[in-house]
């Protein structure tokens, strides 16, 4: 896991718990969980590069993605194993470098190529079979969060470690703007 240069993601069923909300004039949303977005800034902070790749495509998925910061948002692309492969060519590194996190059969062809894969416990059943590892978190319910944690784990010893260098910036950065 310390390798690992970019962490993609993706989103229904990773980010969120797979349900799409549909109001009275036919807009669609989603629910996201604010801890998986600290989870963006915890990896960016590390020099971890993250992504989403999903099938769909959605104004508020890209928004949502954008918000968060994401280094690559790929969306409406059910063929992932080509759009990674872009990654790793524009990034200049090998597949045992990328990190995917997935849970449906259109994941399946990039987890079986990535150095590591997660899956969250409720994923697909076929998704197992593929995955390096399992997250105790559903879908939606902080797999980002988690997945942030285990591979920062893998080049630090403690929680406090792994932390400490997301809040490190933070303060600067609070310093920083109020002078001036």
């Amino acid at each position: 896991m310390k390798q690992i240069e970019v962490v993609l993601f993706d989103v229904d069923g990773v980010m969120t718990d797979g349900s799409i909300y549909i109001d009275s004039t036919g807009e669609s949303f989603k629910k996201f969980n604010v801890k998986d977005g600290l989870a963006i800034e915890l990896l960016r902070s590390h020099g971890i590069k993250t992504g989403v790749v999903s099938g769909k495509a959605s104004a508020a998925l890209t928004e949502r993605c954008e918000k968060l910061g994401f280094d690559y948002i790929i969306t409406g692309c059910k063929n992932k194993l080509p759009r990674v492969q872009t990654i790793c060519n524009e990034l200049n590194i090998n597949w045992e470098q990328v990190a995917f996190v997935g849970d449906d059969v259109l994941d399946i062809p990039v987890m079986e190529k990535c150095g590591i894969s997660f899956a969250p416990k409720d994923a697909h059943d076929l998704v197992f079979k593929y995955a390096t590892h399992v997250t105790e978190a559903s879908g939606g319910h902080g797999v980002v969060r988690e997945v942030a944690d285990k591979l920062l784990l893998s080049r630090f010893e403690t929680l406090e470690q792994i932390y400490d260098v997301l809040l490190s910036k933070i303060i600067a950065d609070d310093v920083a703007s109020m002078e001036q």
